[in-house]
């Protein structure tokens, strides 16, 4: 049946759903590339909270969700940006969930790498502080079995005084971590508390530091995560990497073509929007497998267009758009979000990422994402 869906300047248009889903099997690991997605929490909609409270997590739908990627052979990067890390969900509550997924991913088989930050600090205090943050959640993530990723601090952000304070605090962690860690380089359009990371606003001067922490501990990172939409960027990074350590694209407007790689090499990756377009991702990297790029490249450029659209600026709000579709393709009963997120994004902007992902065939069942789009437009005020 035909859906009314409202565009930015509040007129309806006619939307015919599709009618069949893609047909996506799971399967095994891939041979070609590393391929993370960054998970999303399952909020608990039946909890009597506020958008300031601790986060009530639904932990079954949780889990269930990590089952739904290690099925398909993706790993799961866990208490990210997507889980509302920072937004949300607070530190007792990423610890809880790091303990939960990893012991979920020994039991199911997956793999798992686990964010360490150190939002636990509420506001910015002195280096050893940091430090001290740091070292706390390196620990719970190491003691769960999981692989660290060493994420960007806003608390080191507002303290460090320049490049010299990075390389201290990074060094320190590094030559402690028990095996080698990811490090991730999150960019301002996904956290502004974060500009200037690295000791400087300008990112030429802040990609040396980077490499420099990388070059004085090459045996202890695994790899790093680019998070800057900038392809190019990413590229020019990541060949001036020392061997072995991989280049993870964290890059959700140009992974297509990052992960394709070129004569000179490619990057492996990290994505938020593998979240939604897991099993799609999934039969792309394993068509890449064969060594056919323009198959891998024909599965995963359609998907971009609604990659571009959840993660139009403010950027940082991605995560409503992620949840969305996991309630449309019946991943949650509910479209709740911890702190109350649900709320920031507009219905336009629902609607247009409804269509995308419907055209895309990422519902594995149209009608029920049909139903609950006219459920959302009806609340809305949007008779159909």
């Amino acid at each position: 049946m035909t859906l009314h869906l409202p565009d930015a300047h509040g007129a309806l248009r006619a939307y015919e759903p599709r009618a069949e889903p893609l047909s996506l099997a799971g399967g095994s690991a891939f041979t070609s590339r590393t391929v993370f997605s960054a998970a999303h929490v399952v909020a608990d909609p039946y909890a009597d909270t506020t958008p300031d409270s601790p986060a009530a997590v639904d932990w079954d739908a949780t889990l269930a969700f990590r089952r739904h990627l290690w099925s398909h052979g993706l790993g799961v990067a866990e208490a990210m940006d997507t889980a509302q890390r920072g937004m949300g969900l607070d530190w007792a509550g990423a610890a809880e969930l790091i303990r939960r997924s990893a012991a979920e991913a020994k039991s199911a088989g997956g793999r798992i790498a686990c964010g360490v930050g150190t939002d636990q600090l509420t506001a910015a205090g002195t280096l050893a502080e940091v430090r001290a943050a740091y070292e706390e959640q390196l620990a719970v993530v190491e003691e769960s079995g999981a692989q660290a990723i060493l994420m960007a601090s806003r608390a080191l952000a507002a303290t460090a005084q320049g490049p010299d304070d990075y390389l201290e605090v990074y060094g320190h962690l590094l030559r402690q971590s028990a095996e080698p860690v990811i490090l991730h380089w999150l960019g301002p359009m996904f956290d502004p508390a974060l500009e200037g990371y690295w000791g400087s606003s300008d990112l030429d001067a802040a990609t040396d530091t980077f490499l420099e922490v990388i070059a004085a501990h090459p045996d202890k990172v695994d790899g790093i995560k680019v998070s800057l939409l900038d392809a190019q960027r990413e590229i020019d990074l990541r060949r001036r990497l020392p061997q072995g350590v991989r280049c993870y694209t964290g890059d959700d407007f140009n992974y297509p073509e990052l992960i394709a790689g070129d004569d000179q090499g490619f990057s492996h990756a990290l994505l938020g929007i593998f979240d939604p377009l897991g099993p799609l991702a999934a039969e792309a990297v394993r068509v890449l497998d064969t060594g056919d790029t323009d198959g891998f490249r024909a599965l995963l450029d359609p998907t971009v267009e609604l990659s571009r659209h959840l993660f139009q600026a403010p950027t940082r709000y991605y995560k409503t758009g992620v949840v969305l579709l996991a309630w449309l393709a019946g991943h949650q009963s509910h479209f709740t979000m911890v702190g109350g997120l649900q709320s920031a994004r507009s219905l336009p902007h629902f609607a247009r990422a409804y269509e995308l992902a419907d055209g895309l065939g990422l519902f594995p069942d149209p009608k029920l994402a049909e139903e609950r789009m006219r459920n959302l437009l009806n609340l809305y005020g949007v008779n159909q």
